[in-house]
């Protein structure tokens, strides 16, 4: 080989190095963000997010991409939006603003799996899962159903207290802020 054939080569070679390397860089796994409202209404949501995400050892960039979707409002919206990122192949999806975002993504997928989170609602009446203790498919989630759970409690009441037949509860009732558009 002379000597003009070798240096060309190896300039060839040199060119094409990073370009291979940056090739074998590994994708981030990524998190699909699906919500019903949009940024600006859940921006602080999206901060506590990630922070959640940073004390599990998942920082946005380093190891993990998230893919945020927002319905604003539209949940017309929702499955085409969920059908997105599950074309997108993330690694799972958080379905969070209430019970059609988890509707929407479990409509999507059956693989991917699906976190929920949402208010006052029963994920099992919805559908979302099979029971709390086997959730089964890929959905699980949180729900705060401490609406569900007041005739239980009643029950517990009178059980611990014999005799009880009235019950006074005090109730405040919380004034939502406005939330910016």
């Amino acid at each position: 080989m002379k000597r003009r054939e070798f240096i060309t080569l190896l300039g060839g070679a040199a060119a094409a190095w990073p370009l291979a390397a940056h090739a074998q860089q590994p994708v981030l796994p990524t998190i699909g963000f699906l919500n019903v409202a949009s940024h600006e209404a859940f921006g602080a949501y999206v901060t506590a997010f990630r922070q959640g995400l940073g004390q599990v050892g998942y920082f946005e960039g380093r190891n993990v991409s998230i893919e945020f979707r927002w319905a604003r409002g539209q949940y017309d919206r929702l499955s085409t939006l969920a059908s997105e990122l599950v074309g997108q192949r993330v690694a799972i999806i958080a379905a969070n603003g209430g019970a059609r975002s988890a509707l929407a993504a479990k409509a999507a997928t059956t693989n991917i799996p699906i976190v929920f989170t949402f208010g006052d609602g029963d994920p099992v009446a919805y559908g979302l899962v099979r029971s709390f203790n086997e959730p089964g498919g890929n959905v699980t989630g949180i729900t705060m159903i401490a609406g569900l759970l007041e005739p239980k409690r009643l029950e517990i009441l009178r059980e611990l207290v014999r005799g009880l037949s009235l019950v006074y509860l005090l109730i405040k009732q919380c004034r939502r802020r406005s939330r910016p558009t």
